[in-house]
């Protein structure tokens, strides 16, 4: 009995997955005043559940201090949130024409990924 794919269908009968394009971050380039400029691939386009953030999810961002529009997203795929140390992660999800950046990965499996974004204005 594959649970999952029950559940899936009957959270999509309340709230449908929407179409999104994720762009991974593949690092960065050095432009003028050796400003570093983000670079990602071309975008890979796939359906994902969006939702809003729970109560344990309000806590988690308080606690790190993350402030903005918010969404929680349940991907069938795998998602990089930013690592200062290494400089690594900042994937962007569109949703529509607004794009966020993946600032935590909530819960990580080899399937899917539970992650808060952040919209980005500019």
């Amino acid at each position: 009995m594959n649970l999952r794919s029950s559940i899936t269908k009957m959270i999509n009968s309340v709230n449908p997955d929407v179409l999104v394009t994720v762009f991974v971050s593949t690092g960065y380039t050095i432009g003028a005043g050796k400003k570093q400029i983000p670079t990602y691939d071309s975008g890979t386009i796939g359906y994902a559940q969006v939702q809003a953030m729970n109560s344990d999810d309000i806590q988690l961002m308080y606690n790190f201090q993350i402030q903005g529009v918010i969404r929680i997203i349940f991907l069938k795929n795998q998602l990089h949130g930013i690592i200062r140390k290494t400089g690594d992660g900042g994937d962007i999800v569109q949703i529509g024409n607004d794009k966020y950046v993946v600032q935590r990965i909530i819960e990580q499996w080899p399937d899917w990924t539970k992650a808060a974004l952040v919209l980005q204005v500019d």
